[in-house]
């Protein structure tokens, strides 16, 4: 399912690493979550690297501490994957 495709009830909101900061460390990364039927993150997993350790890590932190609105089909709740992009950009 594409991440247009869920609402967020309280959006990933991952802090970036001091060290990685003072290092000029950036990246993206991008999260394979199972989301729930109640709109909870069950399993988080790093689909693509920052190829920064300490930027997945905070990636995957913000995504689990995130919560959904449950996606839906036909009215009923399913479990969906969903990939979300996490950016660690110095000018941000």
């Amino acid at each position: 399912v594409p991440s247009t495709a869920v609402r967020y009830l309280s959006k990933p909101a991952p802090v970036y690493p001091s060290y990685s900061r003072r290092l000029g460390e950036t990246g993206r990364v991008v999260v394979r979550v199972l989301i729930d039927e109640r709109g909870s993150p069950t399993k988080a997993e790093v689909q693509s690297s920052s190829g920064h350790a300490r930027l997945d890590e905070s990636a995957l932190a913000a995504v689990r501490a995130a919560r959904f609105q449950p996606y839906t089909e036909d009215g009923t709740p399913r479990r969906v994957w969903v990939l979300i992009p996490i950016v660690f950009d110095l000018e941000n």
